[in-house]
């Protein structure tokens, strides 16, 4: 007998969003008596304190934490925090770290970009992963021997994950970021985001984990980040965060979390969230933002795309003046050239005036579209290689 129910939707569309069915989602609340390791919960966001290192003695006592951590982050509210995870003196001295690094790359001239923020408004120190452990590797292994962080990646992620830092530092009077998911669906326009199908949505979120660490006191006058609880198990999420109505739904019901220096949150990338507006007269509210990817993110085989497309772009000029069919063509763009824009060195390839860097695909599409001559692609595509590039 042929079933009658209806099939899921292979590719989502803004018709499966529906304002109804995300708010009854996140009426489920969170219960922490189904999280016996936290010790509270404020405003659904699950609150873990020191006594959690009590049970990481054992491989069996870290498996079942990391258990929970993984269940709140996946099937519960999405967020959790954990108090005091790092010495107020280890992020005074890292604090003054980041500020020496900010301060010379002003000196230098350089303004760092925003995804979902004014450029210019807030301060970045992008991959202060890197230039802190070139800097002052001792301070760096301190900051990154926490076990908090390692405990959380490792409960969301597995093993062999890849490690982001970028410092960003809200001003007083920094405006409040647009609500939004995050990498990597959640960094796309949305006509690109529409294109992939609804098992990449599903898996997307799986692939990072995203963080920050409290480089000061966060009361809620200094606008810690504003969240959505549960919201991340809404399958057509990362098309619906955009839609007016779902944006004025978080407006309405968003929760923040003050923190105090030293605190780390942590959180799924599909859960919808965006930093708040500094209200203060004269708090630069400071966090190191972690974005932690899994080790999966990578193909089987080293492939040198820059040198590719400057081989086969004489090529793909050919075949276009020849009248081959676009859709063909482009098909060719795609396997020689990297469609991604990341991983890159955000403080040369820049988001300005769009939510990503320009790829390389995209780099080859202007071109041909343009008629640039060979001489000039390769020249362009050799200048987007060097801004890839971290030092």
């Amino acid at each position: 007998m042929t079933s009658l129910a209806p099939k899921p939707p292979v590719f989502l569309s803004r018709d499966d969003c529906d304002l109804r069915e995300f708010a009854a989602l996140l009426e489920s609340g969170t219960d922490l008596a189904d999280y016996p390791y936290a010790d509270a919960v404020s405003g659904g966001v699950l609150i873990y304190s020191d006594r959690l290192l009590d049970h990481l003695d054992t491989a069996s006592g870290r498996r079942d934490v990391q258990a929970e951590i993984a269940r709140a982050l996946s099937d519960g509210p999405g967020i959790v925090v954990f108090r005091n995870a790092f010495d107020p003196d280890l992020i005074d001295r890292a604090t003054a770290a980041f500020f020496d690094l900010l301060a010379q790359e002003k000196a230098a001239g350089m303004v760092g970009g925003d995804h979902f923020a004014k450029p210019g408004a807030n301060d970045r120190v992008w991959n202060a992963l890197e230039k802190l452990a070139v800097a002052d590797p001792a301070l760096f292994a301190e900051y990154f021997s926490n076990d908090y962080v390692a405990l959380a990646a490792g409960a969301w992620l597995g093993a062999n994950y890849q490690m982001n830092a970028a410092l960003n530092i809200v001003n007083p009077g920094g405006r409040a970021q647009v609500a939004h998911r995050d990498y990597h669906l959640g960094f796309m326009p949305l006509e690109t985001a529409l294109t992939y199908p609804a098992h990449v949505h599903r898996l997307s979120p799986a692939l990072t984990l995203q963080g920050a660490v409290a480089h000061c006191d966060m009361p809620i006058e200094t606008g810690p980040t504003l969240y959505l609880p549960h919201s991340h198990k809404y399958l057509p999420g990362y098309v619906a965060f955009s839609l007016p109505e779902f944006q004025e739904y978080f407006a309405e019901h968003h929760v923040q979390q003050a923190l105090g220096k030293g605190d780390a949150v942590f959180f799924n990338p599909a859960l919808m969230h965006g930093a708040g507006t500094n209200t203060t007269p004269d708090v630069r509210r400071m966090a190191n933002l972690l974005q932690i990817s899994s080790a999966f993110g990578r193909c089987l085989e080293a492939v040198d795309t820059t040198r590719m497309s400057i081989a086969v772009y004489p090529t793909l000029q050919e075949l276009s003046a020849a009248g081959t069919p676009a859709r063909l063509v482009d098909n060719v763009v795609t396997a020689v050239s990297e469609g991604y824009p990341y991983p890159t060195n955000l403080d040369r390839d820049q988001p300005l005036g769009s939510i990503n860097p320009q790829s390389q695909s995209d780099l080859l599409r202007q071109a041909l579209a343009e008629g640039w001559t060979p001489a000039r692609t390769t020249e362009a595509l050799l200048a987007q290689a060097a801004r890839h590039l971290t030092h």
